[in-house]
């Protein structure tokens, strides 16, 4: 499903570098279909200028003084909810926590500011411009400060080591992952009973930031997966930039730096694909929110092979891309809302 493309996008601008906010500016003005409206030099800016201008789209730096973007990002969904897109950089472990929790309140992606930089409005423009136009068409939704920080913890899930030893949890997702990954993997305890692989689409740089994140949010252990490395209990595997990541017999990680396949290195496809031929009925594969069609031909050989399949259902999705093509397809056992994913999966390893 694609969002809804307005004829003239406004984007406010929000950072503390003339610099940066030059080059945003000059970049996106070079469309016809977009206008920088705004810029903003700090947070407290920010969400004073977004209720009277009332911009389709932001982009919003994080490390700003006054009020920082996580701060913004909480406020302006809170109050103003408009798509938001963080532009960071991905170089500082310095807020990158920061990010991922930004996205957790709403704001939509991320882009990597040192590349824009030193790219002017070559690639990195081009990349910018199509994250504008898309994203700007996203209906997002508020998300109340005095909810969310009220909000009980949910709790963690108990799910027996009996019969799921030898099984496997696939997940794959792009816009919208990070905060449905979160969502999932915190109800799964330290001693989860088999391991868990994820392609997440993020822009280059990010990936270390998300897993460290996650990580610290969880109880099961996250990390990127390694060549080779043995797929254990309790481990959440995250593909790493730039590689396709499969699965092998004897349960170990492969990574393979072969070209794109359908767009996307790494591939939903590539992993589900994998794991549907090494471990067959013993998978349990889940598609999540994101644009695209990544992951449905996967999902499709997993349901071939005798495995379980779970799809995100579009009222809980941002983007209901890839599940949508997946559902489309017949080849999902249960469509969930988000909340209900990790429930279903423990019952499923079961």
């Amino acid at each position: 499903m694609k969002p809804e493309l307005k004829s003239i996008i406004r984007v406010l601008v929000v950072d503390d570098s003339p610099l940066i906010c030059k080059v945003l500016t000059n970049i996106l003005n070079l469309d016809p279909h977009i206008i920088v409206a705004a810029v903003a030099n700090n947070g407290t800016e920010a969400v004073e200028i977004v209720p009277r201008l009332k911009p389709d789209i932001i982009t919003m730096d994080i490390d700003m003084p006054v009020m920082d973007g996580f701060e913004a990002t909480q406020r302006i969904m809170a109050y103003n909810p408009t798509p938001i897109l963080i532009v960071s950089s991905s170089v500082f472990k310095v807020g990158m926590d920061k990010v991922f929790k930004a996205i957790s309140y709403g704001a939509l992606d991320v882009l990597d500011k040192n590349e824009l930089e030193i790219a002017g409005g070559n690639e990195s423009g081009r990349i910018l411009i199509e994250k504008i136009k898309f994203l700007s068409g996203i209906k997002v939704i508020h998300h109340p400060l005095a909810k969310l920080h009220k909000e009980r913890p949910t709790g963690i899930l108990e799910v027996p080591e009996q019969k799921a030893l030898d099984k496997i949890v696939a997940i794959v997702t792009s816009t919208g992952g990070p905060h449905a990954l979160l969502e999932i993997l915190k109800r799964f305890p330290k001693d989860f009973p088999c391991g868990i692989v994820v392609v997440q689409h993020i822009t280059n740089g990010f990936v270390q930031g998300l897993v460290d994140w996650l990580d610290c949010e969880c109880q099961l252990k996250v990390k990127i997966g390694g060549d080779s490395e043995e797929i254990r209990p309790g481990v959440a595997y995250v593909a790493p930039d730039s590689f396709h990541m499969s699965v092998e017999e004897g349960g170990r990680i492969h990574l393979s730096d072969e070209p794109a396949y359908n767009g996307h290195r790494p591939s939903g496809d590539v992993l589900l694909e994998s794991v549907a031929r090494i471990y067959g009925e013993r998978a349990v594969a889940v598609i999540l929110t994101g644009m695209g069609r990544d992951g449905a031909l996967g999902m499709k050989a997993i349901k071939l092979m005798h495995g379980q399949t779970i799809a995100q259902d579009e009222k809980s999705c941002v983007v209901f891309g890839m599940p949508k093509v997946a559902i489309e397809m017949d080849v999902i056992d249960k469509i969930l809302p988000l909340k209900g994913i990790a429930e279903e999966i423990a019952e499923m390893l079961t």
